[in-house]
């Protein structure tokens, strides 16, 4: 079983590419509902909203209070807890992405009522609309910016402990909350995307290890772009060997097929494949003695060779084992064709005896082409192949 780990494309094809082409035979298109997911796990059910809201300053609420009403005052407001936020994503083609949170903010404070102090609780609905778009492409890096970022209130309920509210407060509370709460959402939501961004690159600029033959080195190979049914993104895969050495692939355009019912098509091409099997499978020389316990064909094999060396041979001769030696020649290559993989092996296979003084006599040496039927599956963030005979 072969594995090559997969890069962090899940997390961000978020943004895409301004073709469709593949630079270094990997690219990826993502729908809507793929992104959305993400964004709402990285922002929300990880609690990074939550924990960035926290830190909210809210100014104090001042009411004059007029000839019905007493002087109020709102201090030491803060957030208690986002109530049930969603977060939603449509695409706007060669732009971005628009990303919207709907959310409860609880706020708690102490309001002063006339001489009357007591607890506050207020509870208020916002919508926070964002365009976020993608420039500065640089070494497999982009900066992301927010573009006309919209909040707006819903509903305000506001409870006193006492549970005695005048028409004042009310009015009091929802124009300066009205005033002042898109001007501290927004930069929060600014801070929470581009913490995001960091996060979600860093999974598409990755050194990857094969074992200990070389490495792959996954990044983003240009500036993401979105159409209005998918997001894409190319990616620049580098094949390394130890030492350094790039072991080459072809890189030739090659357009992805549509997503229909998925949410993500990943294309990586055969050459790529092909340059990552040549990391993945470096077999050592196996050597096998041919003893009857483990090769019952051993003695046919022994008569066979023995009508093939002249008879006068005398180091022909003797009671030394026969033993097979089986190498790896030359790189695997794998074949792709519809709903089939193969995956192709060159083995040489040397018969010899080795003496009791350590000497080898070489009787055979075969090339062997072996086609191995591949089976392809996505296990653990991993491309498996599951290798048999075919």
């Amino acid at each position: 079983m072969t594995t090559l780990k997969l890069f962090g494309i899940i997390f961000f094809c978020g943004l895409l590419s301004p073709s469709q082409e593949v630079l270094s035979g990997l690219s990826c298109a993502v729908s809507p509902g793929a992104m959305q997911n993400v964004l709402s796990d990285a922002i929300l059910q990880n609690g990074l909203l939550q924990q960035h809201l926290q830190g909210l300053v809210l100014p104090n609420i001042m009411g004059e209070g007029g000839l019905l009403s007493s002087p109020t005052s709102i201090t030491g407001l803060h957030l208690v807890k986002v109530r049930l936020p969603k977060l939603s994503v449509v695409l706007l083609p060669g732009i971005g992405v628009q990303l919207t949170i709907a959310a409860k903010l609880e706020l708690s404070g102490n309001c002063l009522v006339g001489l009357l102090s007591e607890l506050i609780d207020i509870l208020v609905d916002v919508n926070i609309t964002a365009n976020i778009k993608c420039t500065n492409f640089e070494s497999g890096t982009v900066q992301v910016v927010i573009e006309d970022c919209l909040c707006i209130l819903g509903a305000i309920k506001i409870k006193l402990l006492a549970g005695l509210l005048s028409l004042s407060v009310n009015e009091i509370v929802l124009n300066q909350l009205t005033a002042t709460l898109p001007g501290l959402l927004c930069p929060v939501v600014d801070i929470v995307v581009n913490l995001v961004n960091i996060q979600l690159l860093g999974t598409l600029n990755a050194v990857i290890p094969v074992g200990t033959a070389g490495t792959i080195h996954y990044r983003l190979a240009s500036l993401p772009f979105t159409s209005g049914l998918f997001l894409g993104l190319d990616l620049d895969g580098a094949v390394k060997q130890v030492g350094g050495s790039i072991i080459p692939h072809d890189s030739s355009p090659s357009a992805l097929p549509p997503l229909l019912d998925k949410l993500l098509v990943l294309g990586l091409r055969q050459s790529f494949l092909n340059a990552a099997l040549s990391l993945l499978i470096q077999i050592p020389p196996q050597t096998y003695t041919c003893t009857p316990e483990v090769f019952s064909g051993a003695s046919h094999l022994q008569e066979a060779i023995t009508t093939l060396v002249p008879a006068g041979c005398s180091t022909c001769r003797g009671t030394s084992p026969l033993s097979i030696k089986l190498m790896l020649s030359g790189n695997p290559l794998i074949l792709l064709e519809e709903n089939k993989a193969t995956v192709e092996l060159s083995v040489m296979i040397q018969v010899f005896i080795k003496h009791l003084d350590g000497s080898i006599l070489n009787l055979l040496l075969l090339k062997a082409d072996l086609g191995l039927n591949a089976r392809v599956s996505i296990a653990g963030g991993r491309l498996v192949l599951g290798l048999s005979l075919g």
